[in-house]
């Protein structure tokens, strides 16, 4: 029978069983948990805005989306969300899945950290974003069912979860503090880093080669 947490059905296919076995040998149980509440609080996020996403994709996509946070899937310059695509769209075209379908799942994760996008796009990117507010920032967090919350945090427990994903994150690129410039990531890293400074959008304009 297929697995059902708060009403949500983890599809019984070989690409999600080889997704899984996959996030759960790479990932430490914080981010193996994290990613799978985040395709459940996506799924039902979508139920509440009549999207109607595939759910394997979106599967793919949860799972995935901090892969780039790990040891074994993190580049030295890139940003985080595209180590995590671009395994993702390994992993899709390796199982024989169509073109846009590894667009979509690509495109969820590269823009998860990226808000006000997503949210206007195709249901498995704008879903992968909506999953990880609701259980990173709490965004939606009092539109859903208190019941399914609890059945959520029941099959995958957030011990500490705020402290703990913020440390993912700052041992996830502080060694790349460039990659987080114009996004939510350098916020992290002014905050945990000594001696972290932005780049400044104006002064970058202000100090480049053209003249006026």
């Amino acid at each position: 029978m297929a697995e059902r947490i708060a009403g949500i059905e983890i599809p019984p296919s070989r690409l999600v069983g080889e997704a899984t076995d996959l996030v759960r040998e790479a990932a430490p149980s914080l981010l193996f948990h994290h990613s799978r509440r985040v395709y459940l609080f996506g799924m039902l996020q979508g139920q509440r805005r009549g999207l109607h996403p595939n759910p394997e994709l979106l599967y793919v996509g949860a799972m995935f989306h901090d892969l780039g946070l790990t040891d074994g899937y993190r580049s030295a310059d890139r940003r985080f969300e595209i180590d995590g695509a671009d395994e993702a769209r390994r992993f899709l075209v390796a199982h024989g899945i169509d073109a846009d379908s590894v667009r979509k799942v690509w495109t969820g994760i590269a823009l998860h950290t990226t808000p006000g996008i997503p949210e206007f796009m195709e249901p498995e990117v704008a879903l992968v974003t909506a999953g990880v507010e609701t259980d990173v920032l709490g965004i939606g967090y009092h539109d859903l069912d208190p019941a399914a919350i609890a059945a959520v945090v029941e099959a995958h427990p957030r011990p500490d979860f705020k402290r703990q994903i913020l440390a993912a994150f700052t041992n996830g690129f502080r060694d790349r503090p460039e990659t987080t410039f114009g996004t939510v990531n350098a916020d992290v890293l002014a905050h945990f880093v000594p001696g972290f400074t932005r780049t400044d959008f104006v002064q970058v304009i202000e100090t480049n080669p053209w003249p006026e």
